[in-house]
């Protein structure tokens, strides 16, 4: 049987603004969040979710303006919201997504692939935190159990743990003990995939693997003293996750940089640089069975001719 694979990549926490705005007085997101939709559509991955936080504001117009930035890309783009988000402006501006819900929360599952993926919505409007109610919670078990092995990834904004960063972890996802009561009932959860913290984080939870992507934009500081209040964010290198699946093998993630860097360099040019400078390549030689096989037939001492402390001044004289 044939292996099935399949490329995901999973981005968050976006803060569109409307042109000439800066997030926080400081970061211009349109321009970062550009390059990051640019390095990914070159990367064409099959799938893109987006876990919320996609704009700063929840205006039309910065929603307008993300619609505009994804045009680029041409696979299909799953959204969720975050706690910087407007449910029924997405559905408002997005109207092609027909996949999204057209009341209440946007959680929805995404089958016909090698991988399930399902969206959970912790959104709170008006609210930093994030929460699951009941029936988000009862939602998620009933699609769980339709399929109980299907390999499945799971993604919300609102990370289910804490992070050792107090002001992230002050606006985290409350009563999660429910969200693990269902997570351990199933094997078939692969990953976890969050934003919110903007940073990478992960840890094993309720049976499987959590994590949190780092923005595209801005991180926050890892800080893991300083009380919320006094917390900062800083313009460490924009991120984003990718997940490689092969029936065969599993499930597969690597943490992709978006800017650009010196580089690739072939290893070769360093083996040569390392090993075939005339020195060591002359040492090499010397050493070699070649050499001795044609230069001196019959072996002259009992001990190898030349070993890594020999120097071969003064070799002639000899007897």
């Amino acid at each position: 049987m044939s292996s099935h694979t399949m490329l995901i990549a999973h981005i968050s926490d976006l803060h569109v603004l409307v042109p000439g705005d800066l997030a926080y007085n400081v970061v211009n997101t349109n321009p970062l969040v550009e390059s990051a939709i640019a390095h990914m559509a070159n990367l064409s991955p099959e799938i893109v979710v987006i876990t919320g936080d996609l704009v700063h504001n929840a205006q039309i117009a910065e929603y307008q303006r993300l619609k505009s930035i994804l045009s680029q890309l041409t696979m299909p783009v799953y959204l969720l919201p975050g706690n910087h988000d407007n449910r029924d402006l997405i559905r408002q501006v997005f109207t092609e997504h027909t996949y999204l819900p057209r009341t209440g929360c946007l959680q929805y599952t995404v089958e016909g692939h090698p991988l399930r993926l399902i969206m959970l919505d912790t959104n709170v409007p008006g609210k930093g935190h994030g929460e699951l109610d009941s029936d988000r919670i009862d939602w998620l078990d009933q699609q769980l159990s339709h399929h109980p092995h299907q390999p499945t990834l799971l993604f919300m904004h609102h990370p289910p743990f804490n992070t050792g960063i107090d002001l992230m972890d002050s606006i985290g996802l409350i009563s999660h003990q429910a969200l693990a009561a269902v997570v351990k009932k199933y094997d078939c959860i692969e990953r976890i995939g969050c934003g919110h913290t903007h940073r990478p984080i992960q840890t094993r939870w309720a049976g499987t693997l959590a994590y949190t992507v780092p923005s595209p934009v801005h991180q926050v500081s890892l800080d893991l003293s300083t009380p919320s209040q006094a917390s900062t964010f800083t313009m460490e290198p924009p991120a984003y996750q990718i997940h490689l699946w092969n029936s065969d093998r599993g499930l597969v993630s690597h943490l992709q940089y978006v800017n650009a860097y010196e580089g690739p360099y072939p290893f070769s040019n360093w083996f040569a640089h390392q090993y075939l400078q005339p020195p060591f390549f002359a040492a090499a030689f010397f050493r070699s069975r070649l050499f001795r096989s044609r230069f001196f037939p019959q072996p002259l001492f009992s001990q190898p001719l030349l070993s890594s402390h020999c120097s071969l001044q003064g070799f002639g004289d000899r007897p």
